[in-house]
């Protein structure tokens, strides 16, 4: 099959009256030459000028694209070894430190395998730095196992992590697994709560960090002596610190990591580069899949809903609107009825592109339909289904630009939004050829 016939778009009517209209000239290309990338959960760029991509894949290797689109043969990093990859764990995540360009570090989010002290499964978050002789090349030596959080159960393990524009780094952490968070992690704050009896769900405070947005200092770390770090090592210390306005700091019943609550998979989330906006893309159960949106300033706390809630309405319900006191709703939401499953978050393009300015790009993985939401009011989002790409997108990412990637990872490739359709270029069919612009 040719890099031409790995895209298809589908040809679309008109929106509805009072949706904005998708302008007509964004074309989505296959990037890099068609090359493939086992896995691509995301692109990630270092902002360090060098106009490099950083592809993620799955089996545990961090790939290099460099600035003329060729992929480098040597892996910038490669945890394989390291890594357990069976269904939704691998190598989920990369951030590279707000000061990378003088200070080289790196963090990853990886499921552990074969590490000492850590059980098979359980999240790790690691940092690295780069190699003193190629810039092109992580030195594996450098490795320094800032945090791990145990996982009741093989699935949702999230796996995101950003830098937000405070200079602290986010991990998305999903609800630990199985279906209907049995051990009600998503609600649950008091890490003296002991979890539902039967297999599978772990004890002790640690694992009380399923289901919630963390918040680290990776700058600093804590000395031994009393806390409230729930993923502390015994003596109390941790190779992290805890941000001063972190929303549980210091609370004996809480776990002072937490930023945020309420999740059930956030598998893709990411921050606005113009605003400092934070977008969440909560995988859901059985019935509805969503967008979180946090405003940058917010002071943390929020909880959005899960397990109680799944969208907007009340857990394994289409109609019953969901009235936890004190949640926060989805901006965003789709239900399964059109074959979809699983949401990949997606990105606010801020990039070239003069026409795609402001919207929030996201996809869902099974049906492969790909969706543009634009702002109709303060904190209000409409979506407009822009297409569907060639299949099973598993991951966005922006390069240094603001350019927006999409990973597949039916064929392992990069696609990259354009503003201009080559002329006769088979590979796109109108997307308005019903009589539309």
């Amino acid at each position: 099959m040719s890099p031409k016939q790995l895209i298809a778009l589908l040809a679309l009517s008109l929106p509805a009256l009072g949706l904005a209209q998708i302008p007509g000239d964004i074309t989505l290309d296959t990037a890099f030459g068609g090359a493939s990338f086992p896995g691509p959960v995301a692109i990630r760029h270092a902002g360090d000028g060098s106009d490099r991509k950083f592809v993620v894949q799955l089996n545990g290797q961090i790939r290099i694209v460099d600035a003329s689109d060729n992929v480098l043969a040597t892996p910038f990093l490669n945890v394989d070894s390291l890594t357990f990859t069976n269904g939704e764990r691998g190598l989920l995540g990369l951030a590279f430190h707000p000061n990378y360009a003088s200070n080289g570090l790196i963090y990853i989010n990886h499921s552990a395998d074969n590490i000492a002290g850590v059980p098979d499964g359980d999240t790790v978050i690691a940092e690295y730095q780069v190699s003193a002789g190629d810039p092109n090349v992580i030195d594996p030596a450098s490795r320094r196992q800032i945090l791990v959080v145990a996982q009741d159960f093989s699935n949702h393990n999230g796996g995101d992590l950003h830098f937000g524009p405070d200079g602290y780094l986010y991990i998305g952490m999903g609800d630990g697994g199985s279906g209907n968070d049995p051990c009600n992690r998503g609600q649950t704050l008091d890490p003296a709560t002991t979890p539902p009896a039967g297999p599978g769900c772990r004890t002790g405070e640690n694992p009380w960090l399923l289901g919630k947005m963390i918040r680290i200092d990776v700058d600093n770390t804590t000395p031994a002596g009393a806390n409230n770090l729930c993923a502390a090592n015994p003596d109390g210390s941790a190779e992290y610190a805890i941000p001063a306005d972190n929303p549980f700091v210091g609370q004996a019943n809480r776990c002072g990591e937490v930023w945020s609550y309420g999740l059930r998979n956030p598998f893709r989330f990411s921050f606005d580069r113009d605003t400092g906006d934070m977008w969440i893309a909560d995988v859901g159960q059985n019935n509805w899949e969503e967008v979180d949106f946090e405003p940058a300033g917010t002071p943390g706390g929020r909880n959005y809903g899960w397990k109680i809630c799944e969208g907007t309405y009340v857990r394994g319900s289409q109609s019953t609107t969901c009235t936890l006191p004190g949640h926060t709703p989805p901006v965003l939401e789709y239900n399964h009825n059109a074959g979809e499953c699983s949401i990949t978050g997606g990105y606010r393009y801020r990039g070239p592109v003069t026409s795609m300015q402001g919207y929030y790009v996201y996809a869902d993985f099974c049906s492969s339909r790909v969706w543009f939401a634009s702002e109709t009011g303060p904190g209000t989002f409409t979506s407009e289904l822009f297409g569907q790409a060639f299949s099973n997108p598993i991951g966005f990412g922006e390069d240094e630009a603001g350019n927006l990637y999409v990973g597949v990872s039916s064929t392992g490739q990069i696609l990259v939004f354009n503003g201009d359709t080559p002329p006769g270029d088979p590979i796109f069919q109108d997307r308005f050829e019903d009589g539309a612009p």
